[in-house]
């Protein structure tokens, strides 16, 4: 700090003393030019040239006394207003100092006058918003996947020490083999899914022309047969649309979107899949979903209804992974609750010409 400050100075500074250097000199030059020689002309007959020089010499002297404290009257006046000018750079490098996990709450929140150093300081507490959105949010990801992860191993164990108490019958034994199996799958299923989190916020490592419209006809169609045990009827309509991405996430994209209608659903329901210019669609019947909790939704392991820990739950992890596949994509995906039940989810990406 001290030495842009210095730098500051010597600019001003020297541009004031410069500026008095010449303004002397032209002082100078139009006396001993102009002035003097019309002195000369009017009391030629009093005063002679030495004295004309004397007084010129007089003046010099004064002029440069003049011009040392105005230098210094510059250099001190340049020092404090470059200290005036840097004060905010100041504050926000001690701040950025200080700066750590239990104090990303403060902000600069500094009060001067429009300009570049007050746009800086907002900038400032913008980024640290969004610093204290982001660490929050990998905070309660990391304790949300440990409670995940927890919960399927005690009951794992539990199991084991239920099946290893005694000589337990065979239908006890095979109880415990199908709960066991079902416990391994769905912890297959929430590691899938936190490593597909983790890929998505990495970002895309290829891209290449996907037909959106045929992505969603294949994922809609691997879901049939799920739909058909859940008594759930699924509506396609779909428009040819091309999308430049990876035909991977997209498939994963749409897969989750589908996947999540029909678990949230109800028998009987339906599931509209909708393509076309404006994006993907994907509409449900179900239960009542509270309008406040829609955004929250979007965040892993967030549901609109508690867990029960039935089979084919999953892990709450859908659409997160929806929400991570497009912003990688550069799209935005958005969710409404609808006034019957259920919830109507758009993604909108980034079509090819």
């Amino acid at each position: 700090m001290s030495s842009e400050r210095a730098r500051l100075t010597a600019l001003y500074g020297g541009l004031l003393v410069l500026a008095g250097a010449l303004l002397v000199g032209l002082v100078y030059l139009l006396v001993s030019e102009g002035l003097y020689a019309s002195v000369l002309t009017a009391v030629a007959q009093r005063v002679s040239t030495a004295a004309g020089d004397a007084a010129l010499n007089q003046l010099l002297t004064i002029s440069g006394v003049s011009l040392a404290a105005y230098s210094a009257l510059s250099v001190g006046l340049a020092w404090w207003m470059a200290g005036r000018v840097l004060r905010p750079v100041g504050v926000i490098t001690a701040r950025a100092r200080r700066l750590s996990g239990s104090n990303l709450h403060e902000r600069l929140a500094l009060k001067a006058p429009p300009g570049e150093l007050k746009e800086l300081a907002d900038t400032f507490d913008g980024m640290l918003d969004r610093i204290e959105e982001l660490v929050a949010a990998r905070q309660r990801f990391a304790a949300n996947a440990a409670h995940e992860l927890r919960t399927p191993l005690a009951v794992q164990r539990a199991a084991a020490e239920i099946g290893l108490a005694d000589d337990p019958p065979p239908e006890k034994v095979a109880w415990i083999r199908n709960k066991l199996i079902d416990i391994a799958a769905g912890s297959e299923q929430l590691i899938e899914g936190l490593l597909l989190l983790a890929v998505c916020d990495e970002g895309l490592r290829r891209r290449e022309r996907v037909g959106l419209d045929a992505t969603a006809a294949t994922a809609t169609e691997a879901l049939e047969a799920e739909a058909k045990e859940r008594s759930i009827t699924i509506e396609a309509e779909a428009r040819p649309v091309s999308v430049e991405g990876d035909p991977v996430l997209l498939d994963h994209l749409v897969h989750n979107l589908v996947a999540n209608a029909l678990r949230h659903n109800h028998p009987g329901g339906t599931v509209r899949v909708r393509v076309g210019p404006g994006g993907l669609e994907v509409a449900n019947t179900g239960p009542v979903v509270e309008a406040a909790t829609v955004p929250l939704l979007f965040e892993p392991f967030r549901r609109a209804q508690a867990r029960r820990h039935a089979p084919g739950e999953g892990a709450g992890l859908g659409l997160s992974i929806v929400a991570s596949i497009t912003r990688a994509h550069g799209g935005e995906a958005s969710a409404t609750a609808n006034p019957g039940g259920g919830l109507t989810v758009r993604v909108v990406l980034p079509t090819c010409l």
